[in-house]
């Protein structure tokens, strides 16, 4: 299995981009509808999430412990696709989340102002103020969202494989380079590697969900790191006695896996909701 994230600038074709490219490789398409459609059938209320769709949260938002339910749903909804077989993810960080996993390409679409000024026009039928005001929201949502969910700059090259200007490329080339691309770095080994590590990000994410959904134990900033050698837990907790619950959740649900905790223990820790 492998997968190809695509993250774009407005109006630089990543959607015809993303299609053309699915039809080469005969990869399935996943883009913002069928991501929501995953949060959704979790009983995720989606006027609930919407503050947070690839745009900078307020000041509050950015506090409150809904962004982090948000995060950990978007991840569990692109790990679903993903173990479901070759994809095409666009937007939403997915190169973020899948950063260092093995068979996976990250592609970044950029355009000159100019060119991204008309297609705009174009689109919303605008002059080219109303256009520019477009554009500067959409980039300024978009390097926000990446930065308060995932610490990275969006438009820095060295975050991907590859970025191409699609201001002079058509999509169908873009396509065809970045088939060429994945034709070579992506290899059956990697391919294989690729489907443990994803097993390791699911079975991570499903113990997250245990201790904060099911269990309900108030754990700050969890995260469930495993590998071949066991779960490690990391986060803030309020008590060693929360902390203790959630090593026992965890072995409770994965009892073939040895559990260590590095949780921090803070009293009185509180998140905004």
């Amino acid at each position: 299995m492998a997968i190809i994230t695509i993250s774009r600038e407005l109006a630089a074709l990543g959607d015809e981009t993303a299609h053309e490219l699915a039809k080469l490789l005969k990869y399935r398409f996943v883009d913002k509808e069928t991501l929501e459609a995953r949060i959704k059938a979790f009983g995720i209320e989606d006027r609930k999430f919407q503050k947070y769709d690839e745009r900078r949260p307020s000041f509050w938002a950015s506090l409150s412990q809904d962004r982090d339910h948000y995060l950990h749903y978007l991840k569990t909804a692109m790990l679903t696709e993903a173990s479901e077989g070759n994809a095409i993810i666009i937007g939403r960080g997915a190169n973020v989340i899948f950063k260092n996993v093995p068979g996976v390409l990250s592609v970044f679409l950029t355009a000159p102002l100019e060119v991204r000024i008309q297609r705009v026009k174009s689109y919303f039928h605008c002059d080219d103020k109303r256009a520019l005001q477009i554009i500067e929201r959409s980039d300024k949502d978009r390097e926000g969202f990446h930065h308060y969910f995932f610490e990275m700059e969006w438009h820095h090259s060295g975050n991907y494989h590859l970025s191409l200007n699609t201001g002079h490329l058509h999509p169908a080339v873009c396509g065809e380079i970045i088939k060429y691309l994945r034709d070579r770095i992506i290899t059956q080994e990697a391919e294989s590697q690729h489907a443990l590590r994803l097993q390791e990000l699911t079975l991570g994410q499903q113990v997250k969900h245990y201790i904060l959904y099911e269990k309900e134990i108030p754990v700050h900033f969890l995260e469930a790191l495993v590998s071949p050698e066991g779960i490690i837990l990391y986060g803030v907790a309020n008590s060693k006695a929360m902390v203790e619950a959630a090593v026992s959740a965890t072995q409770e649900l994965v009892p073939f896996k040895s559990v260590q905790s590095e949780m921090q223990v803070v009293q009185e820790y509180k998140v905004m909701h």
